[in-house]
């Protein structure tokens, strides 16, 4: 793959290429699991009908999440039959009910809390999209998954900053898009949570990253802000005032990868391009007058150049970073 700036079809086609041959692949694979008794040692595929590829369970959300998007933007790419055969098996009312089963068993209220949870209702919001049984057949699922939102928005004092799954703020962007026109008691909740955690929040040192993560902690907050805040430009000149010349240096300046072939340090790969989606959006919504659009736009492609050509090296980045360089290309939301 090179390094492409924009999303072209034969681009698309690779990322579809790439992720409908690990969509299915069962071995290996990391169950996020609390063993109630022997009756729960089974296989991925038994435990989880829709989701036992990719590695892990969020990741193959994502992965299906990214090949409708694509069949969506690209209804003709060549691998666009084989995407509409397997969403037909796989995305069924039948299967959903085992994914439901699975949450419904005791200690699995955490149950990839808050990033599985954000992705599915990502998911759902994009299969509703296509003309098809797809997004009726998921509904029961992310209406499970926001009605834990629900659950435990209210009782989390403290947003979770880290840079791995558990960062509050990217999951409720995804989670945000799903519920406006949807959940307007959720859109108004999540509001609320983000201006309690972050509406105060000024003089950003972004301390990043740690050596395992593949979100920024700044910009996944700000992103979150620049849906919530009315006056986001405000809001971000408070939060990192002095981003117009670049600092702090650690938000613009792409992560280096050591080991592609360790599944921790290959987050880092998603936190360039995370951090391209990121850049872009918040540049968006900046504006191109705001004095920090055109730094955000050049760190944005920085960090596009600095990963884009290792979405396959290893089984360890493969299995997901096409979800994220999808994101850094197109958005969440189009």
């Amino acid at each position: 793959m090179s390094s492409h700036s924009e999303l072209t079809p034969e681009l698309a086609s690779s990322f579809a290429r790439l992720t409908l041959d690990h969509l299915g692949r069962e071995w290996p694979y990391k169950l996020d699991q609390v063993l109630n008794g022997p009756e729960d040692v089974r296989t991925p595929a038994a435990l989880h009908p829709i989701f036992h590829g990719s590695f892990d369970w969020h990741s193959c959300v994502h992965g299906w999440w990214q090949v409708l998007r694509l069949l969506r933007w690209f209804p003709d790419l060549p691998e666009a039959p084989q995407i509409r055969a397997r969403a037909d098996r796989m995305l069924t009312a039948e299967k959903v009910a085992g994914e439901l089963a699975y949450l419904n068993r005791p200690n699995s209220g955490g149950f990839e809390r808050p990033y599985g949870w954000g992705w599915l209702l990502a998911l759902h919001n994009e299969a509703s999209r296509h003309d098809g049984p797809w997004g009726a057949a998921l509904e029961p699922l992310a209406l499970a998954f926001a009605a834990r939102f629900h659950g435990f928005l209210p009782k989390l004092t403290y947003p979770i900053r880290v840079g791995t799954h558990f960062n509050s703020a990217f999951a409720l962007s995804l989670s945000r898009d799903w519920a406006c026109g949807r959940d307007e008691s959720l859109v108004a909740l999540i509001d609320e949570r983000a201006r309690a955690w972050f509406g105060g929040d000024a003089a950003s040192q972004a301390w990043e990253p740690g050596g395992d993560e593949f979100l920024s902690s700044a910009l996944t907050e700000a992103l979150l802000m620049s849906r919530v805040e009315p006056d986001f430009a405000a809001w971000f000149d408070r939060f990192l005032p002095d981003a117009a010349a670049g600092q702090p240096a650690s938000i613009f300046t792409p992560a280096h990868v050591s080991d592609r072939s360790d599944g921790k340090i290959a987050h880092l790969d998603g936190l360039n391009l995370s951090r391209a989606w990121c850049w872009r959006a918040i540049a968006d919504r900046l504006g191109r007058e705001h004095p920090v659009f055109a730094p955000a736009q050049d760190a944005a492609l920085r960090h596009l150049t600095a990963s884009m050509d290792h979405l396959a090296d290893n089984y360890m980045g493969a299995h997901w970073l096409a979800s994220f360089a999808l994101l850094a290309l197109g958005g969440e939301t189009r």
